[in-house]
């Protein structure tokens, strides 16, 4: 029975990519194969318990322990850093913070007066402004708003502003991205150190192929000039209030703080990212209160830190609880350990399995569409690989991480690209075709400077 069990996780997995592919809802899909390798690994007599938790006598019971234990662990760890971080950005949103932020991000490109440098310029603002607006779509709304007209108007296509949008949440390099504090929390990092030394390195050269990609495809494109129109979305303006400028400091606050109180500057006094998230919150209620004076909408306005935190649980941090469980299924089963025997058995190391995990997550976001369910299932599997081929955790999930960003632009079923394929008036495969060179190449750059940096 033991040799079977690996091809059993291999059989369930298989299965489990195609009920994915075919748009099954991600969370039960992942929670049901998890389940089904549990019990095998039950009948088959092995352990699978989590280290701290007590058999209860009954192999039924301990398996829904497990679930338990990975619920509990996620929820209070890592899983309430994103859910804070999600309600802040809500916040920030709601009151007009974020759309501050963004106008006063673009609007120096208005002055330029070449078209295809505008929009290199355009994707490289758009990658910085999702360290502090780390949702793909918040920040594609706003970029429409605010972006997209500047582009129009200086002599780039609707297709070609809308494409450059569309990549510009590729790298979620924000340590408050739901990917990112994963990614950091499965390396044992704090999230501001895993992105100044671990990300960062990685996200800037490839940031520079991008946007060079992307000054001669969408160029070369606009020449060519066939784009098959579709029907025309309205881009609405996003219903904010208006705001002072200043306001944009708001969004980068609680990062500036985590850089300044950590082991970077301020290594004497130790800021923690929630912590961070909650006092600039509260501030910027408290400067609510003294700009507006009104009490009843600034209160109702405030609440939309914790309405947005509990439609994070219900998004993501149940999606990294279900894809927890999942990939304890597959260690149990042993089947990672079979990959690992089998790859040293024909000499390949470390860079090679980067590489596969990288191109599994890859394909699973680009037939779904969705990055978070691809990466969220294999992350966790990362330390177990990497201790078995002697490498770092952070060189492995990195890759696979900027994969979940990077390749969700170049599908056309990814939300994102169906939104602003709908505002330039294009279908979304008039969109996928200008994105996807500048994101192959882009993840290409990604696994070639991880393994100098870091191989």
């Amino acid at each position: 029975m033991t040799a079977v069990l690996p091809l059993i996780a291999l059989i369930v997995t298989v299965i489990a990519g195609w009920a994915l592919i075919k748009r099954y809802q991600t969370h039960m899909v992942l929670l049901f194969a998890g389940l089904a390798i549990l019990i095998c690994v039950a009948l088959a007599g092995f352990g699978f318990l989590p280290k701290g938790v007590k058999p209860s006598g009954f192999w039924l019971f301990d398996i829904f322990a497990t679930l338990k234990s990975i619920a509990t662990k996620q929820s209070a760890g890592i899983g309430f850093l994103i859910m804070t971080a999600g309600g802040f950005a809500a916040y920030m949103d709601r009151i007009g913070a974020a759309k501050a932020l963004v106008d006063v991000a673009v609007k120096p490109l208005a002055a330029l007066k070449a078209p295809y440098l505008v929009l290199a310029f355009g994707y490289i603002i758009g990658q910085l402004l999702v360290i502090v607006i780390p949702s793909a779509a918040g920040l594609a709304m706003l970029l429409l708003v605010a972006l997209f007209p500047i582009l129009k108007a200086v002599g780039v296509s609707g297709a070609a502003a809308a494409a450059v949008i569309g990549t510009s949440a590729g790298m979620t390099f924000a340590p408050t991205a739901g990917t990112a504090s994963l990614a950091a929390k499965v390396a044992n990092l704090d999230p501001i150190i895993y992105l100044v030394q671990y990300q960062l390195p990685l996200a800037v050269p490839t940031l520079i192929v991008a946007a060079v990609a992307h000054y001669f495809v969408q160029r070369y494109y606009d020449k060519k000039g066939d784009d098959q129109v579709a029907e025309t979305v309205d881009v609405k303006k996003v219903e904010v209030p208006t705001v002072p400028k200043w306001y944009a400091i708001f969004p980068v606050l609680p990062i500036a703080l985590l850089i300044i109180f950590s082991k970077l500057v301020v290594s004497s006094v130790k800021l923690d990212t929630i912590a961070s998230l909650f006092m600039v919150w509260v501030f910027v209620v408290i400067v609510e209160i003294i700009r507006l004076r009104d009490m009843k909408k600034i209160f109702k306005d405030a609440m939309a830190m914790f309405q947005s935190m509990g439609k994070m649980f219900t998004g993501i941090v149940a999606l990294i609880i279900c894809a927890e469980f999942f990939a304890t299924g597959l260690k149990t089963s042993g089947l990672i350990d079979v990959i690992i025997n089998s790859a040293n058995g024909v000499g390949a190391g470390m860079g090679v399995m980067t590489v596969l995990l990288t191109a599994i997550v890859s394909l699973v976001t680009f037939l779904t569409g969705s990055g978070v369910g691809a990466y969220s299932s294999f992350a966790s599997l990362a330390p177990d690989v990497a201790a078995g081929f002697g490498g770092s955790v952070e060189a492995l999930v990195t890759p696979m991480q900027f994969a979940s960003g990077m390749i969700r632009a170049m599908s056309p079923v990814a939300g994102v690209i169906i939104a602003v394929s709908g505002a330039a008036g294009v279908s979304p495969m008039a969109i996928v075709r200008r994105t996807w060179i500048p994101m192959v190449l882009g993840l290409i750059a990604t696994l070639v400077f991880n393994q100098i940096f870091f191989g």
